[in-house]
């Protein structure tokens, strides 16, 4: 019998995987390994969330017009250049699908979003990774990069998992010398926690005419993860093409409540904001005085550098010990670094504890 076999770039991808969340033997898990908010759920979303539950055997609104027009209120967008997936991964590989495919190279920084490479690789693309200055995007080499085959361009701002932020100027810049027909994904699913006033998540270049697409997520600071809920801002002509290529029920109704009910959650942004500035600092400040190396980071997590793959091993065993579950960062070729997320006060206390155990020798 004649083996069956996908598409060659199918075979190469190595499926993602998520943050642990389970750790046998332990009582209280403290899970700071996939940036959720630090307060979970806000209590709007719950309520809106359960008030579906009656209504489980309709179908939802195909076009999520309601959920569009809560979030082009919320941020002053037009809702019709609106559209809204399951999670942002959803949004990324359809576009990625539409506009890449077999002959066409998509160009990411090296310590991009992983899923950037696996939607690639599931398209055929040929995903070229540039390498990064200092674990920031490199402008110049992005564009040095591009070829006649490329169709794409994804950067993540802030990026996930090393923190950095590229300024506006150095986006706008990217999207000049980029050609008509190449289209610039702009990932900004942290964007709520970044305070520089240098900063533009991407709805000015979308807005300018530019083939710019800016995705977002309720997944970080709106807390909702575990419903799946993403969306994007884009030229008309761009969500012209989503529509056509995304599921026709592609957003549940708990989830399209639930998000309606998060985002008029009154002041649920900004103290999720002055939270994350205030121990983002003190985390920071706490592990650099116990020397080990922390990367300057714009969104809810810290990229922590142990030096080599073998101090990073042990500190996770030992933070595992006490509970606490953070990200090993050997699938995005960083294998000396752990990514934290920015918990409550509680657990950022309990994790410089952990840390400080650490560095006394467990």
């Amino acid at each position: 019998m004649t083996a069956l076999l996908p598409r060659p770039s199918i075979l190469t991808i190595q499926p993602y995987i998520g943050g642990e969340s389970k750790l046998p033997g332990v009582n209280r898990i403290i899970k700071l390994s996939s940036n959720e908010g630090a307060f979970g759920v806000p209590p709007g979303a719950q309520t809106a969330y359960l008030a579906q539950a009656a209504e489980l055997h309709r179908y939802p609104d195909g076009s999520a017009k309601a959920l569009r027009e809560a979030i082009g209120a919320r941020f002053g967008l037009d809702p019709a250049r609106i559209v809204c997936g399951n999670g942002s991964d959803e949004i990324i590989g359809a576009l990625i699908l539409a506009y890449g495919g077999e002959g066409t190279d998509l160009v990411m920084s090296a310590h991009g979003f992983v899923m950037y490479d696996i939607a690639g690789r599931f398209a055929g693309c040929q995903v070229v990774k540039v390498p990064e200055r200092g674990l920031m995007a490199d402008i110049d080499a992005m564009l040095a990069a591009v070829g006649p085959r490329t169709k794409l361009v994804f950067l993540a701002n802030p990026n996930n998992p090393t923190g950095s932020l590229v300024p506006a100027a150095e986006v706008t810049r990217l999207r000049a010398g980029l050609r008509d027909d190449i289209l610039l994904v702009l990932d900004a699913a942290y964007a709520e926690y970044v305070t520089r006033p240098d900063y533009d998540p991407g709805h000015g270049l979308v807005e300018a005419g530019t083939n710019t697409v800016m995705t977002r997520t309720f997944s970080k600071v709106f807390g909702l993860g575990g419903v799946r809920l993403g969306w994007a801002y884009a030229p008309a002509h761009v969500i012209d093409i989503l529509n056509r290529v995304r599921g026709p029920f592609n957003v549940n109704a708990p989830a399209m409540a639930a998000g309606i009910g998060a985002l008029a959650e009154a002041g649920w942004v900004e103290k999720s904001i002055a939270h994350n500035g205030e121990w983002r600092d003190k985390v920071t400040a706490a592990i650099h005085a116990l020397g080990i190396g922390v990367h300057p980071s714009e969104g809810n997590f810290l990229l922590v550098d142990f030096g080599t793959p073998e101090r990073a091993k042990a500190a996770d065993a030992v933070l595992k010990s006490r509970g606490l579950i953070v990200r090993a960062m050997g699938s995005y070729s960083l294998p000396h670094c752990l990514r934290m997320t920015i918990g409550n006060a509680e657990e950022c206390g309990l994790l410089v504890d952990a840390l400080t155990a650490f560095t006394r020798g467990g």
